[in-house]
């Protein structure tokens, strides 16, 4: 009888990628007293690099505007490399799409808070994110766009 092979998750690196932080119109920003109109847009990717490698990004893109002028605009990519074996192919997109961001996000939340303090300006703490509820709906949302093809 063969022995079941136990799955193996591990985490090989988590890196900052890419970081840009940009406050266009200082110093006279830092004289402006109306609170910033905040838009955060965020995506994530993974893909494999090898047979039991697999890379995970999460990128997200900060603005802070007053008075229509931009306080400051921040980009990060923080990732991962997770070493995945065992794991039934089925559940992978899962593992990919749900495990890595929830472990990738903390790094890049504390990332983008401590470059916004170090850019001068109050830290910016992003909210939690649901990333099971995102790989849910962007599956729902995969199925319509792909009618099932009959045999």
């Amino acid at each position: 009888m063969a022995e079941e092979q136990q799955p193996v998750f591990t985490i090989e690196k988590l890196y900052v990628k890419d970081l840009s932080v940009e406050v266009p119109n200082a110093p006279a920003i830092y004289l402006e007293r109306e609170a910033p109109q905040m838009d955060v847009n965020m995506s994530s990717e993974s893909h494999a690099l090898n047979e039991d490698m697999y890379h995970c990004s999460i990128t997200v893109t900060v603005t802070a505007k007053a008075a229509d002028k931009v306080m400051f605009l921040v980009e990060c990519t923080q990732a991962g490399i997770f070493r995945i074996q065992n794991v039934p192919q089925d559940q992978l997109p899962m593992v990919l799409g749900i495990g890595c961001p929830n472990i990738v996000f903390p790094y890049l939340r504390e990332t983008v808070s401590d470059v916004i303090t170090r850019a001068g300006f109050p830290p910016l703490i992003l909210n939690p994110v649901n990333f099971e509820a995102l790989f849910l709906q962007h599956q729902a949302q995969q199925k319509e766009a792909i009618p099932e093809q009959t045999h």
